[in-house]
């Protein structure tokens, strides 16, 4: 977030002149007087020239995008941050030496920094931004391990003709085993129990 205070001789000029500094419009700013000036006896004497601070206004995708940064410089983890942005959903793509502290046992601090930065990236947003948190392609891998889980699972209660429970999961993951097992005609899956501890369960 960058700021400048300039000086001219009315707060207008004042203001065009931090504007220009910072290369923004007004509407990508936040603009304070400090003060307003005055012209003075004669116009010279006693003359002060208007002050103002002039502070860009930084959207809640780069807001988030600091947050990642500020708290894995917090955990001592020098990161990367590549962000896309595809209409109403951003992904963060997180790389860097010791990324595997930052994924946790089967992603769960990654899952829990989702959850944090999907926080601040709505907060007091006009627009709904759904966020993935990704770390060196971690999400792909973990998505093709489910389905595989998935699948498995599903042959284990079809051959002993009786449900299986799943460890618990976050809604997104489990999307992903519903998906994968709503084709299978001789099996159904449904959602059990509350977060945290929410799972599927694989029934004949």
């Amino acid at each position: 977030m960058r700021e400048v205070t300039a000086s001219g001789e009315t707060v207008e000029e004042a203001i065009e002149s931090a504007l220009a500094q910072l290369n923004l419009s007004k509407e990508q700013v936040e603009i304070n007087v400090i003060d307003e000036g005055k012209k003075g006896f004669l116009g010279i004497f006693g003359a002060s020239r208007a002050i103002v601070k002039v502070i860009e206004i930084q959207d809640n995708i780069d807001k988030a995008e600091q947050f990642i940064k500020d708290m894995t410089k917090n955990m001592n983890i020098e990161t990367k941050v590549e962000t896309i942005v595809s209409d109403n959903h951003v992904t963060f793509n997180l790389n860097g030496e010791k990324i595997a502290i930052l994924i946790g046992k089967r992603g769960q601090t990654l899952n829990a920094i989702q959850y944090l930065v999907q926080l601040v990236i709505n907060k007091d947003s006009n627009q709904y931004y759904s966020v993935t948190v990704d770390a060196e392609g971690y999400r792909n891998r973990r998505k093709e391990t489910l389905e595989s889980l998935a699948l498995k699972m599903a042959d284990k209660s079809k051959r002993m003709n009786r449900k299986v429970a799943l460890e618990p999961m976050p809604a997104f993951e489990r999307k992903i085993i519903h998906n994968v097992l709503q084709n299978e005609s001789d099996v159904q899956t449904y959602s059990d129990g509350n977060d945290p501890h929410r799972h599927i369960v694989i029934k004949p």
